[in-house]
C-alpha cells in the first residue's frame, strides 16, 4: 500500500502509540469489519501526537482509504468532559450543512472493545498550523487563512440548527449563566492550589453578564489548531474538536477564537500568542469586523465581557490538563508544563476587569 510521506503540519503525522493510550488492536479489526463497510483489514493503527484531551488514533487497512479513531482517556475524568458522543452527533448533523466537517463511520458505546467509548471518522488529510502567526506562509495567505477561519465560524453560527434536529443538542438562553457555572465547578474540581484570580472572576463574573445573548451552535473550542487546512489552497476544508458544543451564545466562540490576541507570554506557549505586527494577519478590530461582515451583525456589545469569559475557561481548561497529568492520564506529557498557565491567564483576565469597569 502506498503510503502519503508525513510532514509535521499534516494530518497523517503520526507517533507510536503511548504506553496508556494503548488497547486490544484485534477487538478494533473485528469492530471495523463489522460497522464500517469501506475497511477490510489488515489493520495498522498509529496515534496523532496533538490533542491533550481525547486521545485521537490514524487507522488505515488493506485500502488506501484512511480513518481516524477518536476515544475517551483512560482513567479517572472529570464530570461532562470528554464528551465523544456529542462530537459524534454534531459532526454528523452538520455534514448536511455548510460548515466543513468529517464524515462520520459509526460509533461505539461498548467499552469491551477498546476500553472506553470511541467514534470513527473521515480522515481529512490537510494541513494543521498551531502557530498562529503561520511564520512559514506567505503574507497572502496568512490573510487568506484569517479570512477563511472568520468566514468558517460565520457559516457555523449562520446555521439553522431547527433544520438539523439538534434542538436537543443544549437549552436555549441562560449560556453564559451555565458556562461561567460550569467552568468554576470544574476548576474547582481539578483545583490544586489557591489562585486568587481565579475566585475573584468566580464571583464577578455572574455579576456582569449580558442579558441579550444570542443562541446558536456554539462549537466551545474554536481556534486555528483546530480547523485542517487544505493542502495547497488557503482554506479551512475541516473544523475538528467539538467536545465542548452545545447550543450557546456565538460571541464566547468569537471570543475564545480571539485569545491568540490576548494570551499571556509564556515559554511553551509562544505559538498561541501572534507576533506584533505579523503581515497579513488582521488585528483584532480587522478581525471582528470580518465576522461581523459574514454574519451580518452591525457591532459587538459587551466584548471585554466575552474576552474575560474566554479566558477564564481557558484556565480553568488547562487547569483541568495539568490536573490529569498528575494523575497520569493525560494524553500528553505537556500537560504537565502548564502549571503556571492557568493563573497567567487568570491574573491577565482579572486585570483586564480592572482596567474596563
Amino acid at each position: 500500500m502506498t503510503k502519503t510521506v508525513q510532514k509535521s503540519n499534516y494530518t497523517n503525522f503520526t507517533i507510536e502509540i503511548a504506553s496508556q493510550h494503548k488497547f486490544d488492536t484485534n477487538k478494533l479489526c473485528e469492530w471495523m469489519t463489522e460497522n464500517v463497510a469501506e475497511f477490510s483489514p489488515p489493520i495498522e493503527i498509529s496515534q496523532f501526537e496533538n490533542g491533550m484531551s481525547n486521545p485521537s488514533f490514524l487507522i488505515s487497512g488493506r485500502s488506501d482509504k484512511n480513518f481516524v479513531l477518536r476515544k475517551k482517556p483512560p482513567g479517572k475524568l472529570l464530570p461532562s468532559a470528554h464528551a465523544i458522543d456529542r462530537e459524534h452527533k454534531i459532526m454528523g448533523a452538520l455534514i448536511n450543512s455548510e460548515v466543513p466537517v468529517p464524515k462520520m463511520y459509526g460509533f461505539c458505546s461498548d467499552r469491551n472493545i477498546i476500553g472506553t467509548e470511541f467514534f470513527i471518522m473521515e480522515h481529512v488529510l490537510g494541513r494543521v498550523f498551531d502557530n498562529v502567526s503561520l511564520p512559514e506562509l506567505t503574507t497572502q495567505e496568512r490573510s487568506a487563512i484569517y479570512e477563511s477561519m472568520a468566514i468558517t465560524l460565520a457559516k457555523l453560527h449562520t446555521v439553522d440548527y431547527k433544520s438539523l434536529e439538534l434542538e436537543d443538542f443544549g437549552r436555549v438562553g441562560g449560556y453564559l449563566s451555565r458556562q461561567i457555572k460550569r467552568w468554576s465547578d470544574q476548576y474547582r474540581s481539578s483545583q490544586t492550589e489557591t489562585v486568587e484570580s481565579m475566585d475573584q472572576l468566580i464571583n464577578w463574573l455572574p455579576t456582569a453578564t449580558p442579558s441579550n445573548e444570542k443562541t446558536t451552535i456554539a462549537h466551545g473550542d474554536f481556534r486555528l489548531g483546530n480547523l485542517i487546512i487544505h493542502e495547497n489552497k488557503p482554506e479551512v476544508i475541516a473544523v475538528l474538536d467539538w467536545e465542548l458544543s452545545t447550543l450557546g451564545d456565538p460571541l464566547s466562540d468569537l471570543a475564545y477564537n480571539c485569545l491568540s490576541y490576548h494570551w499571556p507570554q509564556d515559554a511553551y506557549n509562544a505559538h498561541r500568542i501572534l507576533e506584533s505586527n505579523t503581515k497579513g494577519i488582521p488585528k483584532e478590530d480587522e478581525y471582528l469586523k470580518l465576522y461581523c461582515k459574514y454574519t451580518g451583525r452591525n457591532h459587538i456589545n459587551s466584548w471585554v465581557f466575552y474576552l474575560v469569559l474566554a479566558m477564564f475557561r481557558a484556565a480553568a481548561i488547562i487547569q483541568g490538563v495539568y490536573y490529569r497529568g498528575t494523575q497520569g492520564n493525560a494524553t500528553s506529557e505537556k500537560a504537565l508544563l502548564r502549571r503556571d498557565l492557568a493563573r497567567q491567564l487568570a491574573d491577565k483576565a482579572w486585570s483586564m476587569v480592572n482596567n474596563e469597569f
